[in-house]
């Protein structure tokens, strides 16, 4: 799939996204209001914006902290080689641990970037030695310990 193809929305559009971003949860009743529409124009706009992909999904956003979990990293992994095969065998094994919560495969020093959640130093320890540092396609790791976050948005910006 071509994920360069862009779709084209208008002024209104972009309000519904920057209205859903903020508030996932907003009744199509309000939602309508805060647009000026009726709300089965709302309800269809709403539904072509996630049938074509621009909504990818709903979430709730929880606190990491208040659920138990004390300790994020960012960890910069090098793979052994840059083959498809390494990459592909290393995203399935990342894929398979629920405290990588993002991984993005970048340019400069490293191959990837993992964000990686944990309930404590301990247990963040214990997940690198026996989990992330066992993948065979890892070559190196450098862990950042996260020890203040001053923004966390997940809002993108609307292009104009």
């Amino acid at each position: 799939m071509d994920t360069s193809i862009k779709v084209k929305f208008d002024k209104i559009d972009r309000k519904i996204l920057e209205i859903l971003q903020a508030n996932a949860k907003i009744t199509n009743a309000q939602l309508s209001k805060d647009i000026g529409l009726s709300p089965a124009p709302t309800l269809e706009r709403v539904k072509k914006l996630e049938q074509s992909g621009i909504i990818k999904s709903y979430h709730a956003k929880l606190d990491a902290e208040k659920i138990g979990l004390g300790v994020s990293t960012f960890v910069l992994v090098s793979l052994i080689g840059h083959n498809k095969g390494n990459i592909d065998a290393f995203m399935k094994e990342i894929n398979g641990i629920p405290e990588v919560i993002e991984c993005h495969h970048i340019t400069g020093t490293g191959d990837f970037i993992l964000k990686i959640i944990a309930k404590d130093i301990t247990a963040y320890q214990k997940l690198m030695l026996e989990k992330v540092s066992e993948i065979r396609e890892v070559d190196s790791m450098q862990s950042m310990v996260i020890l203040s976050t001053f923004k966390d948005s997940k809002v993108l910006p609307i292009p104009e």
